[in-house]
């Protein structure tokens, strides 16, 4: 038996989601105005952990980690074209260099991890439920 860290479709998606949170984090750090205001930054920081915890859970192989990393991409796949499109048209709305690059990371990253995720393997890779009962 292969040890949990070297299965295959393991580290991808969860180093994705891990790299996903801290960019948020980054990007909204970067962004924050100066002074750095509270809220902000807050908001980053929860949206990081979020990241940071969808990526644990799928190291941990827990199934609900799959389907919340399954409508993940699904909603990144369907939003970020919008999103871009809106920018690309010029829609009077105010976008920030870090919406930009965030759905240049994400937008192919979720379209090579949707197949996998939506595959048998995956189904069988996540098979720990999230509470023992």
């Amino acid at each position: 038996m292969t040890s949990p860290l070297r299965e295959p479709g393991l580290l991808l998606p969860a180093a994705f989601f891990a790299a996903s949170g801290l960019l948020e984090l980054g990007l909204r750090a970067a962004e924050a105005p100066r002074p750095l205001a509270f809220w902000p930054l807050w908001q980053a920081v929860g949206h990081a952990l979020m990241g940071l915890l969808l990526a644990a859970g799928l190291l941990r192989r827990i199934a609900l980690c799959r389907l919340l990393a399954l409508v993940y991409c699904l909603a990144a796949l369907v939003t970020w074209p919008i999103v871009l499109g809106f920018a690309l048209a010029g829609a009077p709305f105010t976008y920030g260099r870090g919406l930009v690059i965030r759905s240049l990371f994400e937008f192919p990253a979720c379209g090579a991890l949707l197949p996998f995720l939506r595959s048998p393997r995956a189904a069988a890779l996540y098979d720990r439920p999230l509470l023992r009962g």
